[in-house]
């Protein structure tokens, strides 16, 4: 089955993180009972891949600030079918920050997982674009190789590398501090 890969993952995210089993069991409902969870068009929600991005020295993380949420978030995106969740991950960071050479670390484990409501867009005159639903998101730690040069995407504002300190100043969204915490850039020590 198409889908064992990730409720493999999902087992051994659960492993190691036993106090978020509730959100562990959400995702695995989700990709259980729809064969099609890494379809964008699957409701109440569908899969997705996301990247937190370490600089190669650890000192700093990679965010962008979203075109459609309005928000500083971390590279990340729809499967659109694809169904090894960390290649969407890669993929969404190289295309959304232009860099290329990223280490997939935890031996490939997913550093954290959330599902969050994407909610309802509609155009100028009120219609319906899209209506409202889930990202199951499945996140994956990277780090970069030195050197390489960001650039800015069609669907971000800006984009740039973070200390701690500054992803601080900028975000208050707790799955995006949840990241901070598990992975880093931490505080320099004073």
């Amino acid at each position: 089955m198409h889908r064992e890969p990730l409720l493999s993952l999902l087992t051994r995210y659960a492993t190691e993180h036993p106090d978020e089993l509730a959100v562990v069991e959400r995702i695995r409902a989700l990709v259980h009972n729809h064969a099609d969870c890494f379809e964008r068009t699957c409701r109440p929600g569908h899969i997705t891949g996301s990247a937190w991005v370490l600089s190669h020295d650890r000192q700093q993380c990679l965010l962008l600030h979203h075109r459609k949420l309005d928000r500083w978030l971390q590279p990340g995106g729809h499967a659109d079918g694809q169904t090894d969740v960390a290649e969407v991950a890669l993929r969404e960071a190289q295309e959304e920050s232009g860099l290329q050479d990223l280490s997939l670390e935890n031996d490939g484990i997913p550093l954290d997982l959330d599902v969050h409501e994407i909610p309802a867009r509609t155009d100028a005159t009120g219609k319906l674009i899209e209506d409202a639903h889930e990202h199951h998101d499945i996140r994956f730690l990277f780090v970069a190789t030195a050197g390489q040069d960001l650039v800015l995407s069609d669907e971000s504002h800006d984009l740039r590398w973070l200390s701690h300190q500054q992803l601080l100043n900028l975000t208050d969204e707790e799955s995006v501090l949840r990241m901070l915490r598990k992975a880093g850039p931490h505080a320099a020590a004073v």
